[in-house]
């Protein structure tokens, strides 16, 4: 079985290098925090790139209004804080300031769902997802390593709207060579299989991967793909592994209402109905643990994703 391990660099680090060479050569985009500079790496960039930077203080809702002035004078606003802070408490901020506005703003939630870990239930956000997936032309992503996110943060610095991002900030698994290219609004298809088709978002990306692997010992063969933009969902490709599968299961580190889970669903349902199945999580609030107590906790494990395909094949 194929090794999977840990990158050496932090999502984090990506996140703030590529943003500092974006500011480098473009002096429209900017970069936004909400007092958590240092937990994602930004805060060198007070002092390298000054004019570019504002910390907009535990103030998330007047950050979001803040970058919605700089996108109406032609800047690209970057804003991050933790997940639950920049979709639950700023939802009404995005929608209208910035979404309704038509107004140009990119949006990080980081450590979603069960990377919340030590803070807890307050600081979990298992609802991200459904929630930016409700504001209409929004563009919603679920970022699985770090060679993702560097290239999908170039992508969105030149797309106009509200672009979503959910990711980690710490540790992930390398899944992509730094040549891949990423088709916002396309799954990528990571294995072939004839018999189940296994589709997942973020961290659940490699344990759907583990997952294959240990199937297919048993004779089972599974497609696994990345569906990382999750609206606009990837409407082809599911309908073409709906025909060509027994069925389908869904993971995700998100509530299964409203997540990818209800997003691949949807299109199914709609044309050509199929066994279907979702790991995630089952409408439970968040809680303090470490991660792989909470990864067991919230039924989120590779071995999970094997009990529904089991349930299908």
């Amino acid at each position: 079985m194929k090794s999977y391990e840990i990158e050496n660099i932090e999502m984090r680090k990506v996140y703030s290098s590529t943003l500092k060479s974006m500011i480098d050569e473009d002096k429209r985009v900017f970069v936004l925090e909400a007092d958590l500079a240092e937990a994602i790496s930004t805060n060198l960039l007070s002092q390298t790139n000054s004019e570019n930077y504002i910390n907009c203080g535990i103030m998330e809702a007047n950050m979001i209004g803040v970058a919605s002035g700089l996108s109406l004078i032609g800047n690209i606003p970057f804003v991050h804080t933790f997940s639950p802070f920049v979709t639950r408490r700023d939802f009404d901020q995005i929608f209208l300031s910035g979404a309704y506005a038509k107004n140009n703003i990119k949006i990080l939630g980081s450590d979603p769902g069960i990377y919340a870990q030590h803070n807890g239930g307050t600081h979990t956000s298992f609802e991200d997802i459904a929630l930016m997936r409700t504001i209409p032309n929004a563009t919603v992503m679920s970022i699985s390593d770090t060679t993702m996110m560097k290239n999908i943060l170039k992508q969105i610095k030149d797309l106009y709207g509200i672009h979503y991002l959910s990711a980690v900030r710490k540790g992930s698994y390398k899944i992509y060579n730094e040549n891949e290219n990423f088709d916002i609004g396309k799954g990528k298809v990571l294995r072939e299989g004839k018999d189940i088709t296994i589709i997942a978002c973020g961290i659940m990306v490699v344990e759907a991967l583990k997952a294959a692997d240990i199937l297919s010992k048993e004779g089972i063969e599974a497609t696994v793909i990345d569906m990382f933009t999750i609206k606009p969902i990837d409407k082809e490709l599911i309908i073409k592994y709906s025909k060509l599968t027994k069925g389908i299961v869904t993971a995700e580190n998100h509530n299964i209402i409203g997540g990818l889970g209800s997003a691949v669903a949807e299109i199914v349902v709609e044309n050509n109905p199929l066994p279907m199945r979702r790991v995630g999580v089952e409408d439970r609030f968040g809680q303090v643990g470490t991660l792989d107590f909470l990864q067991k906790e919230y039924k989120l494990t590779v071995e999970d994703i094997i009990k529904k395909v089991r349930e299908i094949v």
